[in-house]
This record gives C-alpha cells, sequence and structure tokens, in this order.
C-alpha cells in the first residue's frame, strides 16, 4: 500500500514522502497513528493544504521533545524485582516499567516510546533506546536489582557475580573466624585441665 508519510517515520521516510509498505503495517500502525495517510490525489492535495501547519507542529513538538531529552538523556532508573542468586528474574521487566520508573522520578514517559527488542529478565544494568519524537532519541538506563542496596553497588560498577563472589567470600570468612575462636576456646580449655595437675606437682614436691 502506498501511503503518504505526515511524520517523519524511522527506517522508512520523512514528512512528505510517499512510500510503499505492507498493508497490515498501514492499517493496524501509521493511518490509526496519525503518521499517515493513503496516497491518493484527495489526501495529497490535503497534504499539500495542511503542510505549512504540520511542519510548524512538527517544529514546536520536536522542541519540546529536546528540552525533555537535555534531562533525560543518560538517566538512570532503579526497578527492583525479585530473582534467584544467578540473577535470573522471576518475571521479566518491559517496556511499561521502564517507562513508570522515569515517570515516578517526575519525566514523563509513555511504555510506547520505550525501545526494547525482548524483556529484561537478568539482574543488572541495561540500555535502553527512548524516541521522544521522530527526529529526537536519546538512551536511559534500568539498573533492575532486588533492593536498593544492591542497585547501588551495581551503579558503581560491580556485577551480580562479583556481587555474589564476595558474599560468598564473606561467609566463608565468617566461617573460618568462627572455627578459630572454637579452637582457641579448645586450647584455653586444655590449659586449665593441665593448670591444676600442675599446681599439685608442685606440692608434691614440697613434702618431699
Amino acid at each position: 500500500m502506498e501511503v503518504i508519510l505526515l511524520e517523519r517515520v524511522a527506517k522508512l521516510g520523512q514528512m512528505g514522502e510517499v512510500v510503499n509498505v505492507k498493508e497490515g503495517y498501514a492499517r493496524n500502525f501509521l493511518l490509526p497513528q496519525g503518521k499517515a495517510l493513503r496516497a491518493n490525489d484527495n489526501n495529497i492535495a490535503r497534504f499539500e493544504t495542511e503542510k505549512a501547519q504540520l511542519e510548524a507542529r512538527n517544529l514546536e513538538t520536536r522542541k519540546e521533545a529536546e528540552s525533555l531529552a537535555a534531562k533525560l538523556d543518560g538517566q538512570q532508573f532503579i526497578v527492583i524485582r525479585s530473582a534467584s542468586d544467578s540473577g535470573a528474574l522471576y518475571g521479566s521487566v518491559t517496556t511499561r516499567d521502564a517507562a513508570d520508573a522515569a515517570t515516578a522520578e517526575g519525566f514523563s514517559l509513555d511504555r510506547k516510546q520505550v525501545e526494547l527488542s525482548k524483556p529484561i529478565k537478568e539482574l543488572g544494568l541495561h540500555i535502553l533506546h527512548v524516541r521522544l519524537h521522530p527526529e529526537v532519541e536519546v538512551n536511559i538506563e534500568l539498573n533492575v536489582a532486588r533492593s536498593p542496596e544492591e542497585a547501588e553497588l551495581q551503579a558503581s560498577g560491580k556485577s551480580i557475580q562479583e556481587l555474589a563472589a564476595e558474599e560468598e567470600a564473606a561467609a566463608d570468612f565468617e566461617i573460618a573466624e568462627l572455627f578459630d575462636e572454637i579452637g582457641a576456646a579448645s586450647l584455653d580449655e586444655d590449659a586449665l585441665d593441665v593448670a591444676p595437675e600442675s599446681e599439685g606437682n608442685d606440692e608434691d614436691e614440697g613434702d618431699k
């Protein structure tokens, strides 16, 4: 199906271009979203009549998007989820979760603006692409962790594997210290058992 674009569409074309697309893509996305019109004589004439208004509206929304992009680009948002010790999530993190996390921090973001090739299913830091406008794009980072404390450690650059290794090393150290304390206590008890016997021998020698 041939359509005339009412705005720039990524990987398709610029405003005003007539492009050939699959009918399903046109019917389910381009036409209902107001991004394009069927490319017939009436609609082409309509576009030419409204072109100045469309360009002005596009410029206004682009400026708004650029203003938001300056604040949003590179921001990191924390998403708390349950996960196994290996870092696999019990569930997944979606574009809606990303939009909700950004909105909670004061950024007006819609899930449709967030691009994610597949749901996030592991703890860690994940880069997501956000399209604020057909001509304005930024990246944000999701810090998916089991707790705020873990998120803080991940933000410092430590991976889940490194955190797990540190926890294991700390546990081993505590166990080793416990055994050292038990060993030291046993030695003290042995010394106490020997001490009275030594005193008894001294008394015997004194009697002689």
